[in-house]
């Protein structure tokens, strides 16, 4: 019987997972193990920098969205890949051409990352970023954008449903980064 790669032996770790379930955390937990860091929604924040725009959640829906139809439903990874020097792990993958693209380069794990939608909220609520939701209710509508099938758009349903593995981070950090170091 063949043995499981631990998460560490592969030179790319994808994340995938809703807003507010701890993608971020789990990158500097890569981070802190030597891995460099590229988010695909860094790429967009550039983007929105560059047009005068505010990196609000919704311009991030809307001008992730618009740069897919002009460039491709994968041009936030071709970006973001450009990026890459060494071991990486790339955040923020929403879009089914997107993972396509992280795998053609080989040596590609795609790791989602999700929690209960109120343990989701509440820490979107004390991070500080404009999320364009101040209600659980808007928090949910808003995610439902999220889990589109257009070909150019966000896909995040198809992309968890894509994932080599899943976390559930309904715990503390600490049981966060416990959950990883079993992963390896």
């Amino acid at each position: 019987m063949e043995k499981k790669k631990k998460l560490t032996a592969y030179r790319l770790i994808g994340l995938t997972g809703t807003n507010g379930a701890g993608k971020g955390e789990v990158a500097n937990y890569f981070r802190r193990k030597g891995y460099g860091y590229v988010s695909l929604s860094d790429v967009i924040r550039e983007e929105l920098q560059a047009r005068g725009l505010e990196p609000s959640r919704d311009n991030l829906i809307t001008c992730g969205n618009e740069l897919r139809e002009k460039f491709g439903p994968d041009i936030l990874a071709r970006r973001a890949a450009e990026k890459i020097k060494g071991p990486t792990v790339i955040d923020s993958i929403r879009n089914t051409r997107e993972i396509a693209y992280l795998r053609s380069l080989g040596d590609f794990i795609l790791l989602a990352v999700d929690a209960p939608v109120e343990i989701r909220f509440e820490r979107t609520r004390k991070r500080g970023r404009n999320e364009s939701a101040t209600t659980l209710e808007e928090f949910q509508l808003k995610e439902e954008q999220e889990k589109g099938r257009d070909d150019t758009g966000q896909q995040l349903e198809a992309c968890l449903q894509l994932a080599d593995l899943t976390i559930i981070n309904d715990g503390s950090l600490a049981e966060l980064w416990e959950k990883l170091e079993e992963l390896g």
